[in-house]
């Protein structure tokens, strides 16, 4: 604002220290513009100050009227400063109109007498409905000497002018002004469909044409400044031939449109947009009744039904379009129905959020968190589901759906009322930033001037002062009212579920007197968010959320946000069973119930975890207490191999014998793999996935290293405990396969060999101690057993299971020297050692490094063996039914493929190349790359395809709880597969397509690198 001190610092003179008190920034200009002739008589007139004053924008307002004067006529002129003083109701609609809109302002400086229009109000005029703005159009277009076009855009503002009068002078509300713009619009396309008709009558006889209003137009809630979004619909005329008919609809359709969105010296009324029609820009403007509902019977998804909500024939032959939307109605309200329905609803609004440019998020009064969308994406999504069943809610109009969604109870009351509160502020917020310009914006300006017009614009809707700071207390109303609307859009679908279920107290969950959702309807909401077994999942709520016990009053509060996170899963059902019975275990525990207020993070993890599939809630289940970890920031980090192996000693070391040390081993195992799985489930570790599949793999690997060192720890206590005397025996584990090299999966078992050295002087046979302490091992770790059991496979030791269980250094030495086969070399590849006597395990490591790394080389006939061994695994172990193309092992370009490719590669080049001295399948990869046996781009296929092939292997095995090396067939475990492996809801069909793609690219690399 400018300062009231003139420069020289002296007080301003008096005419201008009263324009500042009555809001004008430019009291200097002011003064200036009242002395103008045109104004004659108006300066000194304290009621046009007051009436300016009382305007948006005095400054603003002041420049309009004078404009509108100097165009004026003098005897005009004379007559509208004489009504100006004489007539209140003309002075604050038309000052109204120039402190608020310069783009009318302009207007009327172009057409002055268009005042006329302001000056009394009929009573047909208080709220003019179509057919009122449709006569006043077509008279004016029929009247005029010029061109149809430019008469009609002047019209239309002539209208548009009165309807702002009404919006600003306060005589209509929000919703009346929306329906008025909506009702205005439809009159517009209608006269531009009689003026294109007139233009091209030969078209108009062939067709009958229909204007179908969609959008903001359709459910009259229209903006000052919008795109209206049309469907049209057309059907030939007796005797004329449907190719003829339609060609004639769309040359009528094109006209139309140009005749509303093209710009002449009259200005534009606003683009008429027809891409919501079927197959968008790409299908044809015009489609029969029939081609329309062919198409959304077949090719429709969730989102065009939804944008049907709002369909109502607007212009043309009004019959077709009745007819129109009689026939596609039933399939609006079957949408609800389709297959991840309310997945694709929300996708769709989190689309539109991320596409916001970072630099208009916290501007965005209609698309962003808290904007006017999240209202009618939370109805809309309410009418779809209950609207199939209650033709109450089946309305188009935003405002009056949530009233019928409040009146059947689907909507708390008080809730309801803050919304329709919030969306009344709002979108007045955005016609009044939309009327200032007439320029299409949904986002709030930055210019302080701008903000100071809008909030004395909108001061009797602001809580609080708007005199001493109006843009202050503009911003903090917006504020307020977006917060609202996001908390609200949140939890809006979820929370009258519980008033259906649970004997709330008064007010908990709906305002007295609002009816109570019926278990039908519930279980139908249900059934929306995705519950197989709506019923069930009523159930649980019920005993979830009833009665009056600290536990049922916090899972109450908890639950309608719960929810959301299970239907956002691929198994809500799953879900929400694992979340009452981790309740039912622990509800009674103070720590469980604090969690569940204080940690909104940990709940979500929670419900995440217990949707995401069958491993993590089973190994949760037997023992819930593991819950706690999720309260701590760092509680799902995976543990390094030295701190399980002392917490695993210290449990075996206060065990009375073997087989409660190896229990109690087995019991930390169970945490860990808890801690692994949950991690991994909620994307701990790393967004690359790689990265990600080495980091669970790694942490199963130590888990299971550190449970075996425990394990024969206990063993081996074991048996002197039952001999009473010292081991007679040097003891070591290696790891073999995926083990050795640190690639587990959740389902692997631990492959290994046992290698064994008598100590000195010792008075009991070695082997045979030896023997007995790896069969107990073995049979204690995979005993029945409420923990998950660990599986030790020796079959790859000398003679397979016919061998001795486990042998002497010189005893493998001997065995290797003699009878070994190329495909045990190849096996040694990963051998590691992983457990007991660490100077043993050494030593077998410098034993068979010439073994696996020749001088020589492979020879030629030992190629042929592998690749002999290879064919036939692909030919005979492939299991009955399976599609090559997708099983993750043995399929083409799967784990077989290129394990053995790279081990090719180390078989024949170890000893001279020190990279591929590895039991790491990627990392000897990238050393093949860098030493040139593959170029980098058969080296990127070749890992992407296996990464990919290991990380379905976990999905399953993680979804399902039992290993499995091809998809599932079950929908919903698939499903629940590709949202592991970061696939929206109903993509599963691309993960199929990527790993075909991937594996399939893999295998051609293979071909050439592995068979020649």
């Amino acid at each position: 604002m400018r300062s009231a001190m003139t420069s020289g610092g002296s007080r301003v003179s008096r005419p201008e220290n009263r324009l500042v008190r009555r809001g004008f920034t430019d009291p200097e200009a002011a003064v200036r513009r009242l002395a103008a002739p045109a104004l004659h008589g108006l300066a000194d007139d304290p009621i046009l100050l007051d009436g300016l004053g009382a305007t948006a924008d005095p400054d603003l307002a002041l420049l309009g009227l004078a404009r509108l004067l100097e165009a004026l006529g003098e005897s005009q002129r004379h007559a509208l400063r004489d009504t100006l003083t004489t007539s209140k109701p003309l002075r604050d609609r038309l000052l109204g109109v120039l402190g608020a809109s310069a783009a009318l302002g302009d207007h009327l400086a172009t057409h002055p007498r268009d005042w006329h229009a302001l000056v009394t109000f009929e009573q047909r005029d208080m709220h003019p409905g179509a057919a009122e703005f449709r006569h006043e159009l077509e008279q004016r277009v029929r009247d005029a000497d010029g061109e149809p076009a430019d008469a009609l855009r002047a019209a239309y503002r002539r209208c548009l002018l009165t309807i702002a009068a009404r919006d600003l002078t306060a005589t209509t509300d929000l919703a009346q002004t929306a329906a008025e713009l909506a009702d205005l619009a439809g009159a517009t396309l209608r006269t531009a469909l009689m003026i294109a008709a007139e233009q091209e009558p030969a078209a108009a006889d062939a067709c009958r044409l229909a204007v179908i209003g969609m959008g903001k137009c359709g459910g009259r809630e229209l903006n000052y400044v919008s795109d209206v979004d049309v469907i049209f619909v057309a059907e030939a005329r007796e005797g004329v031939g449907e190719h003829l008919a339609l060609s004639a609809a769309n040359r009528l359709a094109a006209a139309m449109m140009r005749l509303c969105s093209d710009t002449t010296r009259e200005g534009t009324i606003w683009p008429v947009d027809a891409n919501l029609r079927p197959e968008g820009r790409n299908g044809p403007l015009v489609r029969t009744l029939a081609s329309h509902l062919a198409y959304y019977q077949r090719w429709a998804k969730t989102w065009e039904f939804q944008a049907l909500l709002k369909a109502r024939p607007v212009a043309g032959d009004a019959e077709l379009g009745e007819a129109y939307v009689a026939a596609l109605a039933p399939l609006v309200w079957q949408a609800a129905e389709r297959e991840n329905f309310v997945a694709d609803v929300q996708q769709m609004r989190r689309r539109v959020v991320e596409a916001i440019p970072a630099t208009e998020l916290d501007r965005q009064l209609k698309l962003g968190p808290g904007g006017l969308r999240d209202v009618e994406f939370s109805v809309q999504l309410l009418q779809l589901v209950h609207g199939r069943t209650d033709p109450a809610l089946r309305s188009g109009n935003t405002l009056e759906a949530l009233a019928a969604l409040s009146a059947g109870g689907y909507v708390g009351r008080a809730d309801a009322a803050s919304l329709d509160a919030a969306y009344r502020f709002l979108r007045a917020l955005e016609h009044r930033i939309q009327l200032h310009r007439l320029r299409r914006t949904h986002l709030m300006p930055k210019d302080q001037a701008d903000l100071r017009r809008l909030a004395r614009s909108l001061a009797p809707m602001i809580n609080g002062d708007t005199r001493t700071d109006p843009v202050a207390a503009l911003e903090r109303e917006w504020k307020r009212h977006a917060l609202e609307v996001r908390r609200l859009h949140e939890k809006l679908f979820y929370r009258p579920l519980l008033a259906a279920v649970a004997d709330l107290s008064a007010g908990e969950a709906l305002t007295p007197g609002t009816p109570a959702m019926s278990p039908e309807a519930a279980e139908e909401r249900l059934k929306a968010l995705g519950f197989a077994d709506p019923p069930a999942a009523r159930r649980h709520l019920v005993a979830l959320a009833s009665g009056v016990s600290r536990k049922a009053a916090i899972q109450r509060t908890l639950l309608p946000v719960l929810l959301a996170w299970f239907a956002d899963s691929a198994d809500p059902d799953a879900g929400l069973l694992g979340f009452r019975q981790v309740s039912d275990a622990l509800g009674r525990t103070p720590w469980y119930l604090r969690l569940l207020r204080d940690e909104s993070a940990a709940a979500e993890q929670l419900a995440r975890i217990l949707s995401a599939g069958r491993l993590a809630p089973d190994l949760l289940l037997r023992a819930p207490e593991a819950v706690a970890m999720l309260g701590d920031p760092q509680g799902l980090a995976p543990r390094g191999r030295a701190a399980l192996e002392q917490e695993i000693r210290a449990a075996v070391g206060r065990a009375p014998n073997a087989a409660a040390g190896v229990a109690a081993a087995r019991a930390v195992r169970r945490r860990e793999l808890f801690r692994t799985a949950a991690g991994d489930l909620l994307g701990r570790f790393g967004d690359d996935p790689g990265e990600a599949l080495d980091a669970a793999a790694g942490a199963l690997t130590d888990l299971n290293a550190a449970t075996l060192a425990g394990a024969l720890a206990a063993c081996t206590a074991g048996w002197e405990q039952a001999h009473g005397e010292a081991f007679p025996a040097r003891l070591a584990v290696i790891a073999m396969g995926r083990f050795g090299g640190r690639e587990l999966g959740y389902g692997s078992d631990a492959d290994v060999l046992f290698v064994h050295e008598p100590l000195p002087d010792s008075q009991h046979d070695a082997t045979a101690a030896a023997r007995a302490v790896c069969n107990e091992l073995r049979t204690l770790l995979s005993a029945p057993s409420t923990e998950p059991a660990l599986l030790v496979d020796a079959d790859l030791r000398p003679e397979g299971r016919q061998g001795p269980l486990t042998r002497t250094l010189g005893s493998y030495a001997a065995y290797y020297a003699r009878w070994s086969h190329v495909w045990e070399s190849q096996a040694l590849l990963r051998a590691e050692p992983v457990a007991g006597d660490a100077e043993l395990g050494e030593l077998f490591r410098e034993l068979i490094d010439p073994l696996r790394y020749p001088v020589e080389g492979v020879p030629e006939r030992d190629l042929l063996e592998i690749r002999r061994i290879k064919a036939r695994i692909e030919s005979e172990r492939l299991p009955r039914g399976a599609d090559p193309t997708t099983h993750t092992k043995i399929g083409r370009g799967g784990l077989a493929d290129v394990e053995w490719t790279v081990q090719l590669f180390q078989l024949k080049h170890g000893h001279e190349l020190p990279g591929l001295r590895t039991t790491r399948t990627r990392q000897a990869l990238l050393a093949a790359a860098r030493a040139g046996l593959l170029d980098a781009e058969e080296a990127e296929v070749l890992d992407t395809a296996w990464v990919l092939a290991s990380r379905v292997r976990g999905a399953v095995m993680l979804v399902r709880g039992r290993p499995g090396d091809s998809f599932p067939n079950e929908p919903r475990e698939l499903a629940q597969v590709a949202r592991y492996l970061g696939y929206g809801a109903g993509h599963s069909g691309e993960l199929m397509d990527d790993y075909r793609r991937a594996t399939r690219r893999a295998r051609a690399v293979v071909e050439r690198l592995f068979y020649g």
